[in-house]
């Protein structure tokens, strides 16, 4: 059996050094390994969270005007998820290298492109490309491609040269289909019932007021602020240092505050919980100290409505626990058609769409909160309510 690593038989004017054969086969093992591992490691951390790579998908479908295709968006997400496992692992393993190395060249023929796009016009604020474990700028995503697009060229220029498989083809082709049913599988445990890996700020142990402040260290916005005053009819803008406070020969008229450098934003932004009249309950809630059953239905258009028997028993135990119990929706035009052709007598509040989509893959879906702290998160599917 020849090592997977194994130079190939070269011509005489192939390698002119008694010693190439062991840095090819250096090189290639690198290359081959780099490149699998990201694949392997952007393809599992999608696989985890399968409706979040779905939302990104039809982030960019909206920004393209393809809001059309929104409703294939979860088969492609399994598609992506799919074709990232499989090409890291294959090249990872040297097993169907060719197929691996094919399906690499593509992913990058469609993503390279794509993320100079978002790097020069910036329609989406995060590519997506290694899900929320690892947020990467438009700029840092770009450039990364490029080094995996070097890496790939490299290995099209090797894989010649050097052996390419130590597996016979039928256990090849079994191991291929293997490793694409483990992706499916993983992306169809996690899509019926929640991420077995957390890495969203609302994860179970995470205080949602901590998580709405920028941490230590933290680059904030910076602001420029101008004064405008006025002497004969003309107005004149001064900054702070130099303004005519003390010159009654000028009248103030107004004063500019504008950003000139976006800091970072907190983990979790854009928090709020209004009632559809218009009441800010963000603080009374996260400031309790009891328990909250907060359950999540995004988009009421789309909402399970098969599980709302089950979210019926989570309302019961929340009423039985003296619990607080409030349903939370992006859909301000949809709540009292909902509440009366479900017959629901639940309490809704109003919350910004992409924190919902981020609170629980799920919906209908529940959040419980102790305080400001989350307790507890599940899909209703899990019949939680009868443990």
């Amino acid at each position: 059996m020849r090592n997977y690593c194994q130079a190939s038989s070269t011509s005489p004017t192939s390698l002119n050094s008694p010693t190439s054969p062991t840095i090819l086969k250096i090189i290639y093992c690198i290359f081959r390994c780099l490149l699998g591992l990201v694949f392997v490691f952007s393809g599992f951390v999608k696989a985890i969270d399968p409706l979040g790579t779905t939302y990104k998908i039809q982030d960019y479908l909206e920004v393209m005007h393809l809001s059309w295709l929104s409703e294939l968006a979860l088969v492609a997400s399994f598609a992506l998820i799919t074709a990232e496992f499989l090409a890291g692992m294959l090249l990872i393993t040297n097993v169907n290298f060719k197929l691996g190395l094919w399906l690499s060249t593509l992913l990058m023929l469609a993503m390279t492109p794509l993320t100079l796009w978002i790097a020069l016009e910036n329609p989406v604020t995060d590519c997506g490309c290694f899900g929320d474990a690892i947020i990467l700028s438009n700029w840092a995503t770009f450039w990364k491609n490029i080094v995996l697009d070097a890496l790939i060229i490299a290995l099209w220029l090797l894989q010649k040269r050097v052996h390419r498989t130590w597996l016979t083809p039928f256990p090849s082709w079994t191991l291929t289909i293997t490793f694409s049913l483990i992706t499916i599988g993983v992306g169809i445990h996690s899509l019926n019932n929640l991420p077995f890996i957390d890495f969203r700020p609302y994860k179970i142990g995470n205080n949602i007021l901590e998580g709405m402040e920028l941490p230590e260290g933290a680059v904030r916005d910076q602001y420029r602020t101008t004064f405008i005053y006025s002497r004969d009819g003309v107005e004149q803008e001064f900054e702070l240092q130099n303004a005519p406070y003390n010159d009654s020969t000028w009248t103030f008229v107004e004063q500019r505050t504008e950003l000139i450098a976006k800091g970072e934003e907190p983990p979790i932004h854009d928090f709020s919980i209004i009632t559809p009249e218009g009441d800010d309950l963000t603080y009374d809630i996260l400031y309790s100290e009891g328990k909250t059953y907060l359950v999540v239905m995004y988009d009421l258009h789309k909402t399970k409505t098969k599980y709302l028997d089950n979210v019926h028993q989570v309302y019961e135990k929340a009423q039985a626990e003296g619990a607080e119990f409030l349903v939370l929706t992006a859909s301000s035009d949809m709540i009292d058609e909902f509440k009366q052709q479900h017959n629901l007598p639940y309490q809704f509040a109003l919350t910004d769409p992409i924190q919902l989509k981020t609170m629980v893959r799920s919906n209908p879906g529940v959040v419980v909160l102790n305080g400001a702290t989350v307790i507890n998160k599940f899909n209703p599917n899990w019949k939680y309510c009868k443990k």
